[in-house]
């Protein structure tokens, strides 16, 4: 029996373009919803521009237009820039629409009749010159943990202290410059420690994932507070039910938006109704794809809201880390901070979609965009493995045999080895952890390259005795090819629907892996996938710098410069006499991880490196060790070992290596890796 499934993203900001950190949540979104409706489930996906807030009305002020104008205008480039990458919602909305407000309004009162909505007195600080109460990121000044000079009011960049944006030192406006005061204002409150106990049990029941719980039991442990609600004027939102001059604080809206987007959807339909997928009562599932800098919000607040006003909770939070770029924050200044019209004017969408299905684990952890294995990865596995196969096959078939496939398959065992794996790519796929997924694909596809080697068409086809082997071995790469386009549908729509016209079948299902295809006729074979070019990356990079500034998904960071050696700073003397030294707080943050070794070869063109592929547990790293001389690539597969997981990526003339391996002795092949106890699994921590 198929599920019925209602899919969002969180709700981009309209105040700026679309991004690489963006991109990573829409596409993660993208390729599972086209999963579950490639596997025959009924999957709706909806989203919509985040509009409200004192930033939007700041920045339509700047630029001369209304509130309104702006959020068109910015809903129009986003909802064209995720069709740029294939991104497919059902619908894209406004949370400044009718339906949410009507929906606002419902769930407030629904909440207010049940002795859930309080109002108290709130200091704030007051921008005397606009006239306008000031959020925690309006504010800066001096630390008053450090003294750092220019931080945000509500946590210091320097020291990471948190504080009360009133407890800065020398605090001034970031809108007018002027010195705040102080005021007292009524705000409204929902009381959410009355949910704390609905909330725990929730958490724990595979809503959100392990670690995302553990975080939030902090929250719980700590005590739940009351939840401020309200914002005061001037402000662009909605109204307060009962109210002239209190508005919905912005996360009081946004969430409400995925039902006021879904709303919009069936209204203009008529296939469904709005119950179905939003009563308590009912089977369907409701999915979240968010980052974490926001599941406080989407786990806390947003589940209590909904099950005080009778609504369902959600099915599943699926919670994502930030996206760096060569092991650092997204900086302007670098290029790195890149949006997705500028790749779009260089680059094909599907690189990108790959190369995140190849990192992202189904985890909260970061996900790097490393340029130069951005690059090798995308010509490595998608032209130089599996349209490989495709071009290596089509070539004989279309001279030799008019494009017709063989009445049988010439080899089951490699077919078998495809299709037995179909369970276990969909349980990745389903649990977001599409880089284990691309790996199974991907070994497929090494499987058939090998298998095409060993059978040498192109010189059986020398010889008239050995046509129909060689049709037979061409028939059984383009099957094995058809099922990893089946396998990559997901991550590659546009690259599967060439394959299609290609194959000469209609578009291809989850159930199309069940039969092989034979006694069939194929159409002359076109580029499927051209190249990456590592230029077109560098244009990409060049096209996006600006100012020095460097941005995360949860703000905008100043650079930090690195200290200068000074003979405070003994550990950065390096006079050749004295070895640098760290302290203890320094060592404490290496991080030492078991690893699998899965894969080894050595470098051909290095006198001492092998090219280890390691599983650390919850996502795959290549690393380069100078081990060559002391042991054999082959007797390294299936050994563990332990790994520097913290370190910073490094180029080097053969790859990037993403870590370091440990290992003792004085060195050419008198050395040993360092293994780990008996019992040990990939992924565990090494004290």
């Amino acid at each position: 029996m198929s599920r019925r499934i209602l899919v969002t993203s969180a709700l981009p900001n309209a105040n700026g373009s679309i991004h690489l950190g963006h991109l990573l949540e829409h596409i993660q979104t993208d390729i599972w919803v086209r999963f579950q409706r490639l596997r025959g489930n009924p999957t709706i996906y909806v989203c919509a521009d985040d509009t409200h807030g004192t930033a939007t009305m700041l920045k339509a002020e700047e630029e001369g237009i209304t509130p309104e104008a702006l959020i068109e205008r910015v809903g129009l480039e986003h909802a064209k820039d995720f069709r740029g990458f294939l991104v497919e919602h059902d619908n894209y909305h406004s949370t400044h629409a009718i339906e949410n407000k009507y929906y606002c309004e419902l769930i407030y009162n629904r909440l207010q009749d049940r002795g859930l909505i309080f109002t108290r007195e709130v200091e704030q600080l007051y921008d005397p010159e606009r006239n306008i109460f000031l959020a925690d990121r309006f504010v800066k000044g001096t630390c008053p943990k450090c003294g750092s000079e220019d931080q945000y009011g509500d946590n210091c960049e320097e020291c990471s202290a948190t504080y009360d944006a009133m407890d800065l030192k020398d605090p001034r406006s970031v809108i007018s410059g002027a010195t705040p005061i102080l005021r007292i204002s009524e705000h409204y409150f929902f009381d959410l420690p009355q949910y704390a106990n609905m909330l725990a049990t929730w958490l724990r029941s595979g809503a959100v994932q392990p670690e995302v719980a553990n975080k939030l039991d902090e929250w719980l442990e700590a005590g739940l507070r009351p939840w401020d609600i309200s914002r005061d004027a001037p402000y662009f939102g909605f109204l307060i039910p009962g109210t002239t001059d209190k508005y919905f604080y912005v996360w009081v809206d946004a969430p409400i938006g995925y039902m006021a987007s879904f709303k919009h959807y069936v209204d203009a339909r008529n296939e469904l109704t709005f119950d179905e997928f939003w009563d308590a009562k009912n089977s369907t599932e409701l999915h979240h794809f968010i980052g974490k800098d926001i599941i406080n919000f989407h786990a806390l607040l947003w589940p209590a809201m909904l099950d005080c006003a009778g609504f369902r909770k959600p099915t599943k939070i699926h919670v994502h880390g930030f996206v760096t770029v060569d092991g650092t924050k997204m900086s302007k200044s670098r290029g790195t901070f890149i949006n997705a019209s500028t790749y779009l004017e260089h680059l094909e969408p599907e690189y990108l979609r790959y190369y995140f299905a190849a990192k992202s684990n189904g985890t909260i952890d970061d996900i790097d965009i490393n340029m130069i294995d951005f690059v090798q990865r995308v010509n490595s596995d998608l032209v130089g493995k599996v349209v490989n196969i495709a071009s290596r096959c089509a070539g004989f078939l279309s001279k030799q045999f008019d494009g017709r496939l063989a009445d049988t398959l010439h080899d089951e065992a490699l077919w078998n080895s495809g299709t037995t794996v179909k369970d276990t790519i969909a349980a990745f796929y389903e649990s977001g952890d599409t880089s284990k997924a691309m790996r199974e694909i991907t070994a497929l596809a090494d499987r058939t390259n090998q298998y095409i080697a060993q059978q040498e068409p192109w010189t059986k086809i020398k010889d008239p005795d050995k046509r129909d082997d060689v049709q037979a071995v061409c028939s059984q790469g383009i099957n094995i090819f058809r099922l990893l386009v089946i396998y990559l549908k997901p991550v590659l729509p546009q690259m599967a629907m060439k394959a299609e016209a290609f194959l000469n079948v209609a578009p291809l299902t989850w159930a199309d892996l069940a039969t092989p295809l034979t006694n069939h006729t194929v159409n002359s074979f076109e580029p499927l996938f051209t190249r990456m070019d590592r230029k077109a990356l560098e244009l990409v990079v060049e096209a996006s710098k600006e100012a020095e500034e460097v941005v995360a998904e949860g703000g905008v960071d100043r650079v930090t410069p690195a200290p200068n050696p000074s003979p405070q700073n003994p550990a950065s003397e390096t006079d050749g006499e004295t070895m640098p030294t760290i302290g203890i707080e320094e060592f404490t943050r290496v991080e030492l991880k078991v690893a699998k070794i899965i894969a080894a070869e050595a470098v051909a063109d290095a006198d001492k490196l092998i090219k280890l592929t390691l599983d650390v547990g919850d996502h795959e790293r290549y690393v380069f060790s100078g081990i060559k001389a002391a042991y054999d690539p082959a007797a390294l597969v299936g050994r563990l070992t332990v790994v520097v997981a913290n370190l910073a990526p490094r180029k080097m003339r053969f790859g990037v290596s993403e870590g370091m391996v440990l290992a003792a002795g004085p060195g050419g092949d008198d050395i040993f890796l360092i293994s780990p106890d008996d019992g040990a699994k990939p992924g565990m921590i090494v004290h």
